[in-house]
C-alpha cells in the first residue's frame, strides 16, 4: 500500500513538472498560435483595409489585475483605430469577443466573435454570420447596446437570444473599459502615430 502511494506522488510531481517546464518553454509559441488561428481572423476582419500589420502593431495595457491586449489598425496614415477582446458568459460558455472601436469618433468599427461552445447552427451564427456582427458597425461605444427585445438596435439571432445579448453585453463592457482607459490609449496610439 505504501509502494503504491509512494509511485503515486512520484506520477504526480512529475508530471505537474513537466506540465510546468512545457508552459513555461512554450508560452510564446502558443500566444503567437493563437494570434494567428484565433484571433487572426477576426482581427483582420475588423481592420480590413489597414495600411499596418494589426498583429504585430499591438500593447499591453493594465485593465485592473489583468494585462488587456490592444491592437492597432491604421487608416489613410492615422493610428486612432484600436481592437480588443471582451470575455462574457453565453449560452453553453463564455464566449471571446472582439470589438474595434475609432478612437478618433468614438464610434465601433466592427465586431467579431474569436472563441465560443455556442450551439452550432444557433449560437455559433454569432461568429458566422456577417449580417449579425455588422450591425454593430458605427454604433458609439457609449451607447447601451442592447437587442431589439431588450429596447435596444441589435436584431438577436433567431433561436439564440442568449448568445445574441452576450455579444451586445460584450460590446457594452468594451465601451465601459474603453471610457475608463481612453487617455492611456491616447498616449499609446501616439507611438504608432509614424
Amino acid at each position: 500500500m505504501v509502494l503504491m502511494v509512494v509511485v503515486l506522488l512520484v506520477m504526480s510531481i512529475a508530471s505537474g513538472g513537466l506540465l510546468a517546464f512545457l508552459n513555461n518553454n512554450y508560452k510564446e509559441a502558443i500566444e503567437i498560435n493563437e494570434l494567428d488561428f484565433v484571433k487572426g481572423p477576426a482581427i483582420k476582419s475588423i481592420f480590413k483595409g489597414s495600411t499596418n500589420n494589426p498583429l504585430a502593431d499591438r500593447f499591453k495595457i493594465k485593465n485592473g489585475n489583468t494585462d488587456q491586449i490592444f491592437f492597432v489598425g491604421k487608416f489613410d496614415g492615422k493610428a486612432e483605430s484600436i481592437a480588443f477582446e471582451t470575455i462574457v458568459n453565453g449560452f453553453a460558455d463564455k464566449i471571446g469577443v472582439l470589438i474595434g472601436i475609432n478612437t478618433a469618433e468614438d464610434k465601433i468599427i466592427g465586431v467579431a466573435v474569436t472563441t465560443h461552445k455556442e450551439t452550432k447552427g444557433l449560437g455559433s451564427k454569432a461568429k458566422d454570420d456577417p449580417d449579425f456582427v455588422a450591425q454593430f458597425k458605427d454604433l458609439m461605444i457609449s451607447d447601451s447596446i442592447k437587442v431589439s427585445s431588450d429596447g435596444g438596435q441589435i436584431n438577436a439571432i433567431s433561436g439564440a437570444t442568449i448568445t445574441s445579448r452576450a455579444v451586445c453585453d460584450a460590446t457594452s463592457e468594451a465601451g465601459k473599459a474603453y471610457k475608463q482607459l481612453k487617455p492611456q490609449l491616447e498616449e499609446k496610439l501616439k507611438e504608432f502615430a509614424q
